[in-house]
């Protein structure tokens, strides 16, 4: 099958996203597809033998400047042309994937397009609320352009429909097992998270910095935390828009910030910690939830978004609502740092739930989701 992947994040950059993207993409390659990527930024050249088509971008400087939006350019639609795929595949539709699902129309092309992000409750955390009534609008109508609409979970399927998307359909989730491994545990990486203490209860947060990941309340819960748990340490592990602001907000004497990291220290990171902290109240999934899982570290996390669809609360995580204080954060933290033996519990059935979701699995899903959208378009 040739496939023309359409994303609006891509590499050098890491997410949540990018990952599902780049292991997809892997297992497709293994597969015998052929696939084009065509990304925004300074996406490299090639990976996993395909090529990458770049497309003229700009840099959302003050609102986001991680994300480039990439523009409309008759390059791309050549490219995707000349590829001629039998399906376009478009990430998060919302400008330049949003052109290619439109390119996919006039080329009378099966589409499909995933729904990795709230970008309607994105804009509110972003202070931007101005723009969520045509955000929905626009992302309503470049989704309802597919044949079929993926989301990574069952509570964003809600989600989705209530924002009116059309033909919706669960893209399972997935992690790495192998490279994030109960295995990982470093002590070297734990003396460096927790400053040189390493026989503190040390919390650990790994992902993008920025404000709809609601971090700043860690800065409230730390103290109170550090009355239950003595000497309780917080590890921040990534960088962001917010990463110079959050670090003015923490106590240094508790906190390390390690700026980004991946591959073998990013998976000592996860395994070398006691708890991971997840408060953000957006995630569609939260794929770091299932590589701390993997990892054999339970999770916290909110109540809300598709945390819930990852967590199940008082055997791999816990869960808090979306609206708790920094003392009920504080007090659901500390009943795991504190109490050995439940942590230790949690911790073997969060590394079980994560070797149930194979990356090969939920590709071969993916893959079937492709040929029902070309079969939806064929004539009879």
């Amino acid at each position: 099958m040739r496939i023309a992947i359409f994303t609006e994040v891509f590499l050098p950059k890491i997410d949540g996203v990018v990952t599902r993207i780049i292991r997809t993409v892997d297992q497709l390659a293994e597969l015998g597809h052929e696939v084009v990527i065509f990304a925004t930024g300074d996406a490299p050249d090639t990976y996993a033998g395909f090529r990458v088509v770049r497309a003229p971008s700009f840099s959302l400087h003050k609102i986001y400047p991680e994300i480039q939006v990439g523009l409309p350019a008759p390059s791309v639609a050549r490219e995707l042309a000349n590829f001629q795929p039998d399906i376009v595949h478009t990430v998060n539709p919302v400008f330049f994937a949003g052109y290619g699902a439109l390119l996919a129309r006039r080329h009378k092309l099966p589409l499909l397009a995933s729904f990795h992000t709230d970008v309607p409750a994105y804009t509110k955390e972003l202070g931007i609320g101005f723009v969520q009534k045509p955000s929905t609008a626009l992302i309503r109508a470049l989704h309802n352009r597919a044949q079929l609409n993926l989301v990574t979970s069952g509570p964003m399927m809600d989600t989705a429909a209530g924002y009116g998307f059309r033909n919706l359909a669960l893209w399972p989730k997935a992690v790495d097992t192998v490279g994030y491994h109960p295995d990982k545990f470093s002590p070297a990486m734990r003396n460096q998270l927790t400053d040189g203490n390493p026989e503190a209860p040390l919390l650990i947060y790994v992902g993008r910095m920025s404000a709809e990941k609601n971090l700043a309340i860690l800065a409230d819960v730390m103290p109170l935390l550090r009355q239950k748990a003595p000497g309780a340490r917080l590890a921040m592990v990534g960088a962001g828009p917010q990463f110079e602001q959050l670090k003015k907000c923490f106590d240094p004497a508790y906190t390390v910030f390690t700026g980004y990291m991946s591959g073998e220290p990013l998976a000592q990171a996860f395994a070398s910690a006691d708890v991971f902290a997840f408060p953000s109240l957006t995630e569609t999934l939260g794929l770091v939830a299932l590589e701390s899982f993997a990892s054999g570290v339970p999770v916290v996390g909110a109540r809300a978004g598709g945390i819930p669809f990852v967590i199940e609360d008082g055997d791999t995580g816990l869960l808090v609502d979306k609206d708790a204080t920094p003392a009920q954060w504080a007090e659901a933290f500390a009943g795991l740092l504190i109490d050995d033996s439940r942590r230790h519990s949690m911790s073997t059935a969060a590394r079980a739930e994560a070797q149930r979701w194979s990356w090969r699995a939920a590709t071969d899903a993916l893959v079937e989701y492709y040929e029902e959208c070309i079969n939806r378009i064929k004539p009879d």
